[in-house]
């Protein structure tokens, strides 16, 4: 037997009522400058300290401080980073009322200086961990431990700053893809394209992202808007 309609509106209105509500946190351009200044002072320069000490003493090629083919490059990061973007807020959306949260710039110029930060960040992180970390035990070992070493350690380190496992999972998004096109876009290694697409995919998950969600539909569903916590980072 089919259940009557009535039966099905009080079933749904029950699942409704049971389901756990989405805070949904809305974040200010003082808000972003105050977790990024910590951010960076403990996460991204000693990346970029250690990065440079190494390219300055040996300046190995297998670290990707080079520019590869442009054309390549380029093409590839762009179109990564549009594609990583849109599979990043498609992520975001169904890891959202499982968290039961959900950070949301709220003007412009707070998705901008965001953006801008992931644009910063994505070149960094990359440099480390796919030029530094696959890049060198690559050449040690192989491509395939070196694949394996940067794509671990990129995912956990997410980790140590705090993140959910189920965002930690989620980095994955980025750490498989971005290991394959360093490791195999013609050309020498570079970290253009990876960057490009890391940047992109940053964006989904991350500020103008989950931005762009919540105005084109999520409002509705998801609860009314809070002041920002600082228990995040910036970490992509």
């Amino acid at each position: 037997m089919h259940p009557s309609s009535s039966e099905q509106s009080r079933k749904t209105t029950e699942r409704a009522s049971a389901a756990k509500p989405i805070e949904v946190a809305s974040t200010l351009p003082h808000d972003s400058l105050a977790w990024m200044r910590i951010d960076f002072a403990l996460r991204l320069l000693p990346f970029v300290i250690t990065v440079t000490a190494i390219w300055i003493v040996g300046r190995p090629s297998w670290m990707g401080i080079a520019l590869g083919q442009p054309s390549v490059q380029v093409s590839f990061g762009l179109g990564g980073g549009i594609i990583g973007f849109a599979i990043a807020c498609l992520l975001q959306r169904f890891l959202t009322p499982i968290r039961g949260r959900l950070k949301v710039p709220a003007s412009r110029s707070d998705t901008i200086l965001q953006s801008a930060y992931y644009l910063l960040n994505a070149p960094i992180e990359e440099a480390f961990f796919r030029g530094l970390v696959q890049g060198g035990v690559g050449a040690l070992i192989g491509p395939v431990p070196g694949m394996v070493a940067g794509v671990s350690s990129y995912v956990l380190y997410h980790r140590l700053g705090g993140w959910a496992w189920i965002d930690v999972a989620a980095t994955l998004l980025v750490g498989v893809p971005a290991a394959l096109l360093f490791q195999f876009l013609p050309g020498a290694p570079s970290l253009v394209g990876v960057s490009l697409f890391h940047f992109g995919a940053t964006c989904g998950f991350l500020g103008p992202g989950p931005g762009l969600l919540y105005r084109i539909g999520l409002r509705e569903k998801l609860g009314p808007t809070t002041p920002s916590g600082q228990d995040e980072d910036g970490q992509g």
